[in-house]
């Protein structure tokens, strides 16, 4: 009996054949169909439950139920109306490298260790323990003395590369246990005057709540009142910030512990109802679709169209979600062990991406002792998926990636600087990768675009390079992009070029 429980903790995978294979047993079928009652991650075994409960299983019928009702959902506690914080207030603008220094980038995978040097730079109004070795790990415990979470808060969070050990990082100590999972976190309130959109993606996957509000009015080790659905902060009572979220669905992944559950989760709620001649369920926050301005589309909201299967000439209104459809997927060797970690936690065992293409570009000089094992093993666990893994000394992610691109398609890489000639990128952290990888698919609240528009002749001696950096130059000069630390404006954020 303890054992099929304890399959039932693994999420999904390799536990459930065996799970589903003792729904007929007349011991343990019970706790069985327990346990598979909160998997999210069954796949094609799907059709195995589908098959027993058509042929009476009880259990089976209750498994299917179960997903129907959405169980896995409705079981978990919801947003509370009000939450109170203790601030850990960063000033100025925070890095991924920051959270997550590249030096230590060998360790990012062993979540606790790597955690240790967050924050390890001295900075206003941050005293590391051991500076440029060891953060303030001391100084974060004594906040979570006064009982409760606590919120990192920033004016400017998360931007820079698109690392998910940043949030691993400060998930570590701001979110909860995640039970049966050791030296992982989810969960935690990360609030910012501008949270940088890769950033806000990682944090919405791990199950956090990450707000945008005007964060001038708190201080470090402030108590702090949040009101998520009034949308209001309050300090000793009276109200310092307003703000709404970007969107209500943010609660229901709060909720179902991270914005990949919930996506896999609603599909097999989806699945399970229309096996059972059900209608569909009321019980998720669907997003809102922005109205039809009748214009026409620019050509990365066509192409985005055509991945999500609108009809030929459609696009996608910036403010849309969409799930489309990921053609091209690259991994890179720094994040490389994360996004297989991200792989094994979505217990993928094959890719429904055309292509997954793993490089070894940023370890292949002058490999630490780990990345030397990174580069013995991780090829053959992308390539018996189905990947494509190049040998150390290939050369560089994006050359590949380019030279492998099919025109007006969608995709996705590990690195932040992903961009795509052809096609469309929409870079991401190591856990969206994985997921684009898995499942083939990418969640998208479709961005605004930013035009620029460059006039006449390109003057011999000045390159590409140099138009590239123009871009910024008069961004700011037409005051559409600051330099300064406080107030920043950035056009540029968030937004497709």
């Amino acid at each position: 009996e303890r054992a099929t429980e304890l399959l039932g903790t693994m999420l999904g995978g390799y536990n459930v054949a065996p799970l589903v294979q003792l729904l007929d047993d007349s011991a343990v079928g019970a706790i069985a169909a327990d346990a598979l009652k909160n998997t999210l991650l069954v796949f094609d075994a799907f059709h195995d439950v589908q098959e027993k409960a058509k042929a009476g299983n009880a259990n089976a019928q209750g498994v299917l139920q179960s997903w129907a009702d959405a169980e896995w959902f409705t079981s978990r506690p919801q947003v509370p109306e009000s939450l109170t914080i203790t601030v850990l207030k960063v000033t100025g603008e925070t890095n991924t490298d920051d959270l997550s220094p590249a030096p230590d980038a060998t360790t990012r995978p062993d979540i606790p260790l790597h955690a240790l040097a967050m924050l390890k730079n001295k900075r206003d109004g941050i005293e590391p323990e051991e500076d440029g070795k060891r953060g303030p790990v001391k100084f974060i415990e004594s906040l979570k003395d006064k009982g409760h979470l606590v919120a990192y808060v920033g004016d400017v969070v998360g931007t820079g590369s698109s690392r998910k050990s940043a949030t691993n990082s400060v998930l570590w100590f701001t979110g909860e246990d995640i039970p049966f999972i050791p030296n992982k976190r989810f969960g935690g309130v990360c609030l910012g005057s501008k949270i940088a959109p890769i950033f806000y993606n990682t944090m919405e996957d791990a199950g956090a709540l990450p707000i945008e509000l005007d964060v001038s009015q708190m201080n470090m080790g402030d108590v702090i009142e949040l009101r998520p659905y009034d949308g209001k902060a309050l300090k000793d009572g009276a109200v310092i910030a307003e703000f709404k979220v970007k969107s209500d669905v943010l609660f229901d992944e709060v909720r179902a512990g991270g914005r990949i559950p919930l996506i896999i989760g609603r599909g097999l709620t989806a699945k399970a109802r229309d096996a059972l001649g059900l209608a569909p369920t009321d019980l998720f926050r669907l997003p809102m679709d922005p109205p039809d301005t009748g214009k026409g589309f620019s050509l990365a909201q066509k192409m985005v169209g055509r991945a999500c299967g609108l009809p030929e000439g459609q696009g996608m209104r910036p403010g849309t979600y969409c799930e489309p459809k990921m053609t091209s997927v690259g991994s890179q060797d720094t994040t490389g062990p994360m996004t297989r970690d991200e792989l094994k936690d979505l217990a993928c065992l094959g890719f429904s991406a055309d292509l997954v293409m793993q490089s070894f570009c940023h370890t292949a000089a002058y490999p630490k002792p780990v990345d030397v094992k990174t580069h013995h093993t991780l090829p053959e666990f992308i390539s018996t998926r189905g990947g494509i893994s190049l040998r150390p000394g290939d050369g560089v992610i994006h050359s590949w990636l380019n030279r492998m691109l099919l025109p007006d398609t969608v995709g996705t890489g590990g690195d932040s600087h992903t961009r795509f000639p052809v096609g469309i990128s929409f870079p991401a952290g190591s856990g969206l990768v994985a997921f684009a990888a898995a499942t083939g698919v990418m969640p998208l609240d479709m961005p605004e675009s930013v035009l620029v528009r460059f006039k006449g002749q390109m003057q011999p001696g000045v390159t590409l390079r140099d138009l590239v950096n123009a871009i910024p130059l008069y961004a700011i000069k037409s005051g559409l992009l600051t330099v300064a630390k406080a107030g920043k404006k950035n056009i540029f954020s968030g937004r497709i070029l």
